[in-house]
């Protein structure tokens, strides 16, 4: 059974334009240090999984876990040396967003910044495309 990695909020993305790249997420370079760290003290998973729940007020929830191998029908990214599946129901869902990881005072969150979603809940968790 796989163990969540840490909490994740979505923004919907309207002001900036993210770059399109090959990949159909990509990350900053604070979210690939912090999966980096994630993933130093477990050797016998090779990255994390995104996919997405129907949960919430709004629809959808992305999910984070820690994978010890590529699903048949996951989608691989690769960038600096951090590896990123992504479940088949999430893949059309990510296409464009850009994957963060944000920490303040208050809290610490990956962050999806998500130019295909259409609205949020008041919270962040869950949304709608």
């Amino acid at each position: 059974m796989a163990s969540s990695v840490v909490r994740a909020t979505v923004r919907a993305v309207s002001k900036r334009k993210i770059q399109a790249t090959r990949a159909a997420l990509s990350l900053t370079p604070s979210a690939v240090q912090k999966i980096k760290q994630l993933l130093k003290d477990k050797p016998e998973h090779v990255g994390v999984k995104v996919g997405v729940r129907t949960r919430g007020c709004n629809g959808l929830s992305y999910t984070l876990e820690y994978t010890k191998s590529k699903g048949d029908s996951d989608e691989e990214v690769v960038q600096d040396g951090v590896r990123v599946f992504i479940e088949k129901k999430a893949q059309l869902t990510l296409l464009g967003t850009e994957m963060d990881y944000v920490e303040d005072k208050l809290s610490s969150e990956f962050v999806f910044n998500n130019p295909n979603i259409k609205g949020t809940c008041g919270c962040g968790e869950s949304f709608n495309i």
